[in-house]
């Protein structure tokens, strides 16, 4: 059976932007650089994206498109041609890094279901400016035993109905209609956040940076979160790389991916960061910053209910279009190991991920399980550090020693006859042969 493809090279940058831009840029972006000293890790972050993260997609998306497979296939046929067997095991370490990262990835998803219909004004009030209420909101919210399980079945559900879709009439058409509407509401709330009393404080937060500030544990959370952001290392831009007809140029697709969500996560830095300092909200709040701070920014304009509704519905679209590519990694795999249909494989990857979700439903603080912990952390903070901090990085330390020693000669085939030999091309093989494996082992060590 013929591979399906994207139908267009606009559709494909926006259905992988879609994957990198998603929660990673507009949920934990913003909270994230607000517990790691605003400017400097901002600049940090950057420098990561655009270097790192330049390097590792083209990668990704030239082995993938060779192998013509998601990870597992493109280390079996590095295998078939020499490779040793032993490598495939990264493949398979990928797609359960993409079964874990649903596992809580889903439940933040379910917080944007609830906001959306909390915002059509069901459920309580949800425009204000007392902190107090809207954190006690928040917080009841995802305590609740009920209501925490049903948002999370409800978005894992819509995730595995756009996934059955396929390729083209489900990830690429989502993508190409509805992620427009998030950079326009996105850009609208910037302009009215700057502008509140006080504001001036968070955009000097966010962005004059201090590099006294600067720290192992930042260098590790900055990689972590370029890797998250962009959908590296857990096999999704691989996948997604399958789909990319032969007569599109890589490189640059990818700086267009990286540009449009490297803006995105600076997007998001200035629609919730100002807002926290003008309001006088804690920058500590954590993961759920952006459902707290907004509310109080919708408060401040006129028919704020409209462009509440707008806005939580628009992050919920981009909590989709990353979860639908994280599952399609393991529905991707199913298809290819064992021929199962994609509905067949869909359904039944969401069932067994909605086990291990639950339990990260019930782990926030006044949960069910809020009193148990792994390694000092809950069990959703557990699931995001393992793989954001330890697993990601891990499996791109594996990928880029694989590609930059094993499997270079498939990359040269992907990436166009005017690149192989251009100084980027050359300049790329020594970053992944030397550079990515000691810069990714430095900052892993100096976090711990």
């Amino acid at each position: 059976m013929a591979r399906s493809q994207w139908g267009s090279r606009v559709g494909f940058i926006l259905a992988a932007a879609g994957s990198a831009v998603g929660l990673g840029a507009v949920w934990k972006f913003p909270y994230v650089t607000a517990n790691n000293g605003g400017g400097v890790f901002l600049f940090i972050y950057l420098a990561i994206s655009l270097t790192l993260g330049l390097v590792l997609m083209v990668t990704e998306w030239a082995l993938g498109r060779a192998a013509q497979a998601g990870p597992v296939g493109v280390f079996k046929l590095a295998t078939r041609n020499g490779a040793r067997p032993a490598w495939v095991l990264i493949g398979y370490t990928a797609v359960l890094v993409c079964f874990l990262i649903l596992s809580f990835y889903c439940v933040v998803g379910g917080w944007t279901v609830a906001y959306f219909v909390k915002s059509l004004g069901i459920g309580g009030p949800l425009l204000t400016t007392d902190a107090a209420l809207l954190r006690a909101q928040f917080d009841g919210f995802v305590g609740s035993p009920v209501w925490s399980v049903l948002s999370f079945a409800a978005f894992a559900a819509i995730t595995t109905w756009v996934v059955v879709g396929g390729v083209r009439g489900g990830i690429e058409a989502l993508s190409k209609y509805l992620m427009p509407v998030l950079f326009l509401l996105m850009l609208v709330l910037i302009v009215r956040g700057i502008t509140l009393p006080g504001a001036i404080d968070g955009l000097t937060y966010y962005l004059r940076p201090d590099f006294s500030k600067v720290t192992g544990r930042m260098l590790v959370e900055a990689m972590g979160l370029s890797l998250f952001s962009l959908s590296l290392g857990i096999g999704i831009m691989v996948t997604y790389g399958s789909y990319i007809p032969a007569e599109t140029r890589l490189v640059r697709s990818s700086l267009w991916v990286i540009f449009l969500a490297v803006a995105t996560c600076f997007l998001a830095g200035l629609m919730v960061l100002p807002p926290v300092f003008a309001f006088d909200f804690s920058p500590a709040t954590g993961p759920g910053l952006t459902m707290v701070t907004m509310p109080a920014v919708f408060a401040q304009l006129p028919a704020g209910g409209v462009f509440a509704a707008a806005f939580f519905f628009s992050l919920f679209v981009a909590a989709l279009t990353s979860s639908v590519s994280i599952l399609e990694v393991i529905v991707s795999f199913l298809i290819d190991e064992f021929g199962w249909s994609r509905r067949k494989a869909a359904w039944l990857t969401v069932a067994a991920f909605c086990v291990t979700g639950v339990g990260a439903c019930w782990s926030q603080d006044n949960g069910w399980l809020g009193s148990f912990t792994i390694f000092g952390k809950n069990l959703f903070n557990f699931y995001d550090h393992t793989t954001s901090n330890l697993l990601m990085p891990l499996g791109e330390l594996a990928l880029s020693i694989f590609a930059g020693w094993v499997a270079w000669p498939l990359i040269e085939t992907q990436v166009g006859a005017s690149d192989t030999r251009s100084v980027w091309m050359r300049a790329a093989r020594i970053f992944l042969r030397f550079v990515v494996p000691v810069a990714i082992t430095i900052v892993m060590i100096g976090g711990l």
